[in-house]
């Protein structure tokens, strides 16, 4: 037999054979690159997931564990929480230039429309009716004690917390621009 001959068959046998598969179902796309990417295996966080005892497929992290990324503050959101804060939390940061100007934009951003530029408890907010938080530098905290005392813990427990109509800013602020903010209040307390 002639080898163009043979050669030829077996392309209109492919041809054929291409033509009779693909026309049978109009619903196909054809063959699947990676199907995985189209139907997964893996379960949604929110679907119920044989695998474990409670059926639940988001499970809680073990006791004690901590996220990555995260800064864990072992310090409740309690008074005595916040007094102990006070005398064992330091800053983290080294007090140089650029982290006050850093904390200072932070702070104006965040903090100055209730706590003023200055930090005299002259922001925007008091003008719509909300009370005057204290100054800085003059007032006295509703905790006890002068406004210019505050430590560093005090200050950063309150902006991860919150303290009376202040909420928290601890899902605004990283922990690393909290010490930020807290370096521009103390400088604020000198004024």
């Amino acid at each position: 037999m002639n080898k163009y001959k043979v050669l030829g068959i077996a392309v209109i046998t492919v041809a054929a054979a291409i033509v009779t598969t693909s026309c049978n179902d109009k619903r196909s796309t054809g063959w699947e690159y990676a199907p995985n990417m189209y139907e997964h295996l893996a379960f949604d966080p929110d679907q119920k997931n044989p695998n474990f005892k409670d059926g639940k497929t988001a499970q809680l992290p073990p006791a004690g564990t901590t996220p990555v990324g995260f800064t864990r503050f072992d310090y409740p959101s309690t008074t005595e929480g916040y007094t102990l804060a006070s005398v064992e939390v330091k800053n983290i940061l080294a007090y140089t230039s650029t982290n006050i100007e850093q904390g200072k934009k932070l702070y104006i951003t965040f903090c100055s429309p209730c706590h003023g530029a200055t930090g005299q408890g002259d922001g925007t907010v008091t003008t719509h009716g909300f009370p005057a938080p204290p100054s800085y530098s003059k007032g006295q905290s509703s905790r006890g004690g002068a406004m210019k005392d505050l430590t560093d813990g005090k200050i950063y427990h309150t902006i991860t917390y919150g303290l009376n109509a202040m909420g928290s800013y601890a899902s605004q602020l990283s922990p690393e621009e909290r010490w930020k903010v807290t370096m521009y209040v103390h400088h604020l307390q000198t004024l």
